[in-house]
């Protein structure tokens, strides 16, 4: 596959994925199905690596941004370590291969699965003060290598600015916890910072690093590692509104501040980075079926056998570029897609579309990297297939859901009500 594939929506990478996507349905593939790819996780990691942070840089798979069997086991036949956020995907990066200290564990509420999986070297980002106080003494007898999550003022929640996240300490949780850490024990090597997800502007990392990093000075910790999480917005998608999500992003600008702020900060020594939509987005199509159209008020709506409800939950505040797979050459008139479950939320995309689309045609939904399998659902469907190209080429990593494995999770006895 073309390098070119991951960078923008030119003519020859949208014809290579729709390649691929004809390629899988002549393999039998069944739609709806996600397709894959591993080149494009390359190229946006080689972009990353491209940068001058002034420090050694680790970039961890954020596992839950694409939990893709195959693409945990090429990470960790290049070497590179995964990050995870809870015991399932815990679990999976332990059944792929990944060595314990390869393995990063955030994410809240720790306390409640961890203790029954603790082993010595583990490497743990505390949330909370409570899970802390409970994890501490295992972080003490097994030698973890332990980080503290900072909640800062420029992480808050994305739909009510004025409120924080539930995540990571606040500036005076710190303040208490610290001094305890600092003489007792285990000294946490690592200060983690996650925003939130496609963060706007270099500046907004640099006040967030800037603010954790008085901290530390204050209470006289120098953790020698900085974890800035994840965050950056992937091109090519853009919001309701149409405004691209990285319009305001710089990445050279984002690797300057960042190496200036960590040069005054001499007791840093390594940056970690925990990108998953930028790295995984553009990995990723969703190719679904047109099972039947109709008109509404104007409108030409098509039913397909995929969409928001079940497969592209993003799509309710992001827009992605859709096209046909096969060559359609009418006119363009206003079209919905929606998918086939019974809610009128289920809709993909609005946009113009050939008129000369019918029923059998195949629609190809783009930049379907990155949390779209991790949100999938069941509704009155089963899970879609999933396909997977790299340099052994293509093959299914993941069939569709059975009704047998749909319906088969119940327990199959009966109460007797009688007595």
């Amino acid at each position: 596959m073309p390098s070119q594939l991951d960078f923008g929506h030119a003519p020859e990478t949208i014809q290579i994925w729709k390649r691929l996507a004809s390629e899988a349905l002549k393999a039998g593939a069944s739609t709806p199905f996600y397709l894959f790819a591993v080149d494009p996780v390359r190229e946006r990691l080689s972009a990353l690596e491209a940068l001058d942070f002034g420090l050694p840089v680790t970039h961890w798979l954020s596992t839950k941004t694409q939990p893709v069997a195959p693409l945990l086991r090429w990470w960790r036949e290049a070497g590179r370590p995964v990050e995870v956020v809870s015991e399932f995907e815990y679990h999976a990066a332990r059944a792929e291969g990944f060595a314990t200290d390869s393995i990063l564990i955030n994410g809240p509420a720790k306390h409640l699965w961890l203790p029954s999986l603790a082993e010595a070297g583990m490497r743990v980002n505390f949330d909370s003060a409570g899970e802390l106080e409970a994890l501490l003494p295992l972080a003490r007898d097994l030698g973890w290598r332990c980080g503290l999550r900072i909640c800062t003022r420029e992480e808050f929640d994305p739909e009510h600015s004025t409120f924080a996240t539930q995540f990571g300490f606040t500036p005076d949780e710190a303040r208490e916890v610290l001094p305890g850490l600092l003489r007792n024990g285990p000294v946490p090597e690592v200060l983690h910072l996650h925003l939130r997800t496609n963060v706007s502007r270099a500046g907004i990392y640099a006040a967030a690093l800037t603010e954790a990093l008085a901290l530390a000075r204050e209470t006289g910790w120098q953790p020698r590692v900085v974890d800035l999480g994840g965050g950056l917005p992937h091109a090519h998608t853009t919001g309701r509104d149409g405004k691209a999500f990285d319009t305001g992003m710089d990445l050279p600008d984002l690797a300057a501040q960042i190496r200036r702020i960590l040069g005054a900060h001499p007791f840093v020594e390594e940056l970690w980075l925990e990108n998953g939509r930028f790295v995984t987005a553009s990995s990723g199509i969703l190719v679904l079926k047109v099972l039947d159209r109709k008109q509404r008020r104007g409108l030409r709506q098509l039913i397909c056998n995929g969409g928001r409800t079940m497969n592209a939950l993003v799509s309710n505040w992001e827009q992605h570029r859709l096209e046909p797979l096969e060559e359609r050459l009418g006119e363009g008139v206003e079209t919905v897609v929606h998918g086939p479950t019974c809610m009128a939320w289920d809709q993909i995309a609005r946009q113009p579309l050939p008129s000369d689309l019918s029923p059998g045609d195949h629609l190809v939904w783009f930049e379907a990297g990155a949390y779209h399998l991790a949100w999938e659902t069941r509704f009155s469907h089963g899970l879609a297939a999933v396909w997977w190209h790299d340099e052994k080429g293509l093959q299914e990593a993941r069939g569709a859901d059975s009704f047998e494995r749909w319906w088969g999770g119940w327990n199959r006895t009966t109460p007797d009500r009688s007595a």
